[in-house]
């Protein structure tokens, strides 16, 4: 790693078995039995980071699956840091409704990218603008503490396009543009030699590393199916 340089690797947690509800902050679980990817992400993953996830169960779950899935040892002993201002996106009244209507109502997926605009804030909740408020300090902080070294961020696809908006500088709308999936990796590196100006460059949005774990070349080039042994 270049001196001045560090490494945010930013992690969505699993998928969560929602009964087709809309979960937000609601601290639920999430499905963690695809050791495949876990064993790709643990690979993927650099040594001696420093880990770190929201204080909601999915993300502990998540980083959990992937340190034990490390089984070269290359992650330590690692303990993941929860932070609560690295939380979802609180849904407040919105959160629990069936997500089906509740998108076919608001247009989501067609008309909009997300459950509202990024200013509108849900009942008892807090808008994307509000979430962007909150995660951005804590980035900019980490930043600054950890300068030089890989941070592993588990955390949620409403915090991973914060980051994300936070390193290209984009409005909080914008940056809602951006797909992110479950257990896919986001990587973003501060570079800051010493006396110059620090800026972000983006090397990963959205990466699923395991989608090409099972596959291979054919002789022109196309890629091949072949059996992965999950016993």
């Amino acid at each position: 790693m270049q001196a001045g340089q560090t490494r945010w690797w930013w992690i969505r947690h699993a998928p969560v078995p929602d009964g087709g509800r809309i979960y937000g902050q609601s601290d639920l679980d999430c499905d963690c039995t695809d050791g495949e990817i876990f064993s790709v992400l643990a690979r993927e993953l650099p040594h001696d980071a420093v880990w770190i996830t929201s204080n909601l169960a999915r993300t502990h779950q998540t980083a959990a699956a992937i340190l034990a899935a490390g089984v070269d040892g290359r992650h330590g002993a690692a303990k993941p840091i929860a932070i609560p201002a690295l939380a979802e996106q609180h849904l407040g009244e919105w959160q629990g409704m069936e997500r089906k209507p509740f998108y076919a109502k608001r247009k989501v997926g067609t008309h909009t990218l997300w459950f509202g605009p990024a200013d509108e804030r849900p009942p008892g909740g807090e808008s994307f603008v509000d979430l962007y408020d909150r995660v951005r300090p804590v980035i900019e902080r980490l930043t600054v503490e950890h300068r030089g070294r890989d941070i592993v961020a588990v955390t949620h696809g409403g915090t991973i396009k914060v980051a994300l908006a936070v390193a290209l500088g984009l409005d909080p709308q914008a940056a809602l543009s951006f797909l992110i999936e479950n257990c896919s990796l986001t990587k973003l590196d501060y570079l800051q030699p010493d006396g110059a100006p620090g800026l972000w460059r983006v090397a990963a949005v959205n990466h699923r590393p395991w989608s090409r774990a099972a596959t291979t070349l054919d002789a022109v080039g196309n890629p091949v199916p072949v059996a992965v042994d999950k016993a």
